[in-house]
């Protein structure tokens, strides 16, 4: 049976310290790995950083790799509420002139 328009991805994801960088031959494993399953797409997510070979191997690759590092995880936990919670909130208020006429 063939789904059309359905694929799997495959994700990755290493906890490293902040300021480590993750290079080429990580990002190569990785892809070996999608190749293993068959797969065409993957996720690489890190809490560290990724060099610029890693970046250019994945950007390069046939199958489509995306890299997600520890800033761009940070924002999109931030954007999605993902581990994180409300501080605080304010409201601005403006007074409605059409109220106020008649």
């Amino acid at each position: 049976m063939k789904i059309i328009g359905f694929n799997t991805i495959y994700i990755q994801a290493k906890k490293w310290q902040q300021k480590s960088t993750i290079g080429r031959p990580e990002i190569q494993k990785f892809y070996g790995a999608l190749g293993g399953q068959r797969a065409h797409k993957g996720v690489f997510i890190t809490t560290g950083n990724f060099t610029a070979e890693a970046r250019t191997y994945a950007h390069q690759s046939d199958k489509k790799i995306i890299l997600i590092d520890g800033k761009e995880l940070t924002q999109l936990m931030m954007e999605y509420h993902i581990g994180c919670k409300v501080k605080s909130t304010f409201t601005v208020k403006e007074l409605d002139a059409n109220y106020f006429e008649n």
